[in-house]
């Protein structure tokens, strides 16, 4: 059993499900590599998403469109050679579940090469029949509803979804939906926070709300953005748990300092012959 040197059980999908049946919250944060990986493993967070949001936060693109399969499989290995306890999904990034012999082909990948558990689509009743048949192949599926930033242009920017009543009622329904074809679970963005509570009620499986209030079942955020990477990043949803843009900082200013000031390195730092 690969998982025997983790201290506890790994978590599953079906352990994500029961979570919400006996009325415990469930944590989720992204994670892209091996050095935050490494901590994640230690901590007690439940589910780790090695999302696309690493074309924003590592890549510098301006949006998830321009990542690759590649780049999903290439940073979802990089966490899976560390992350053995908690749950690991990955994104499928855009355009790489247009039909259903597209989403099992590249899911595949991410399993076989990429070390996930499990892959998050963006999408309600459209892409239903690519969720069915993922699951069906025992591919453990995590849905994305609400604001889905793969379609951002189509969105019209990074706002909250789903205000007026009509929207609402189909987001509803293509959560019911997502259930049905067999998602473990779904994440929901940018949305009221009104409609989040509603939508989790009328579902057996848990939400993972982003910028969806408090009425979800679990959270998930941005390691980078919890952090405090960037100080200019402020969305509302956002709590920042740290300031490490700050702490990083001033390190580098003091080490630019020690080497400019000739006090690093010192004898300390040196080997005898």
């Amino acid at each position: 059993m690969s998982h025997s040197s983790s201290k506890s059980t790994a978590v599953t999908a079906e352990a994500i499900v029961k979570k919400k049946s006996s009325g415990e919250r469930i944590s989720m944060v992204t994670c892209y590599d091996s050095a935050f990986g490494r901590i994640v493993e230690m901590s007690p967070i439940d589910m780790v998403l090695v999302g696309d949001s690493l074309g924003n936060v590592l890549l510098g693109y301006e949006s998830t469109i321009p990542v690759t399969l590649a780049d999903m499989i290439h940073h979802s290995a990089a966490v899976a050679r560390v992350v053995k306890r908690p749950f690991l999904a990955a994104d499928m990034p855009f355009m790489t579940y247009k039909n259903v012999d597209d989403a099992l082909d590249n899911a595949s990948k991410l399993m076989q090469m990429g070390g996930a558990q499990g892959v998050k689509l963006e999408g309600g009743e459209a892409i239903c029949p690519q969720v069915e048949a993922l699951t069906r192949s025992g591919i453990p599926v995590i849905g994305h509803l609400g604001l889905t930033p793969q379609s951002v242009h189509a969105l019209g920017g990074y706002k909250v979804q789903a205000k007026a009543k009509d929207a609402q009622k189909k987001l509803l329904s293509d959560a019911k939906a997502l259930q049905d074809a067999g998602a473990f679970c779904i994440v929901l963005e940018m949305i009221p926070s009104a409609l989040a509570v509603q939508v989790t009620k009328a579902l057996s499986i848990p939400t993972i709300g982003i910028g969806a209030g408090p009425g979800c079942d679990g959270q998930v955020l941005v390691m980078h953005d919890l952090l405090g990477f960037d100080a200019d990043f402020n969305p509302k949803f956002l709590k920042k748990y740290a300031d490490l843009n700050k702490v990083i900082m001033q390190a580098l200013v003091s080490y630019d300092k020690d080497v400019k000031q000739g006090k690093f390195p010192s004898k300390e730092h040196g080997f005898s012959s």
